[in-house]
């Protein structure tokens, strides 16, 4: 009987820490948000803290019922880190309503857009850039950001992504598509699709579902 006792002490402390865990990383979250001037709407969840640097002349916005799992803590699918949301060199991130993400950075020099019921699978990764040149001169001491190309990224309404996907520049995945675990996606996706690999390729078609806004 003490034994038991003991046991459910142990069960009630560690129940209680993680809420405060989750309370705690709550509030870091929307505080970092505040002070990188990020709105966002009713309903945000967020299991960790992410790394959050909109730099000056950038932007990032947020819709309703926005939920993440950021760290080693949650969603523990391994390779796990926090959640990115990196804006730089004018870059803009627009993330519609009831977006969920796990351990996912989005580094925006340009554009990246993310539409509303879309589901991000663990360490996936999203960049609008090349981050670099592909001139050998302008990589000099690895300070040409500025130069490399950058092109849009459009993510569609209700699109699914996988674990440990790779998203790059120019990129748009049409409405209620479906990205494989693991691939390389780089160009355009269209809607109600399967496509997986490195890179990405059509698998098979997925019944039409209605489009709405």
């Amino acid at each position: 009987m003490p034994f038991k006792l003991i046991r459910f002490g142990f069960r009630v402390i560690r129940f209680g820490w993680r809420r405060s865990r989750r309370v705690a990383g709550a509030l870091v979250t929307r505080m970092l948000f505040y002070l990188n001037n990020v709105p966002y709407g009713s309903g945000l969840e967020s299991y960790g803290i992410p790394i959050v640097d909109i730099n000056d002349g950038c932007s990032m916005t947020i819709g309703k019922s926005f939920s993440i799992n950021s760290g080693r803590n949650y969603n523990r699918i391994g390779r796990q880190q926090p959640c990115f949301f990196i804006a730089d060199l004018g870059g803009a991130i627009q993330i519609g309503n009831r977006v969920g993400m796990s351990c996912t950075a989005l580094v925006c020099h340009n554009a990246i857009t993310i539409g509303d019921d879309v589901t991000i699978g663990g360490n996936t990764v999203i960049y609008d850039t090349d981050f670099h040149s592909l001139e050998p001169a302008q990589r000099v001491r690895f300070r040409d950001n500025a130069l490399a190309k950058t092109a849009p990224v459009v993510i569609q309404n209700g699109v699914f992504i996988g674990a440990h996907v790779t998203i790059l520049k120019g990129v748009t995945i049409g409405a209620h598509s479906v990205i494989a675990a693991g691939s390389v996606v780089t160009g355009t996706i269209p809607p109600n699709q399967i496509w997986g690999g490195n890179p990405a390729q059509f698998i098979r078609s997925l019944q039409a579902q209605p489009v709405y806004e």
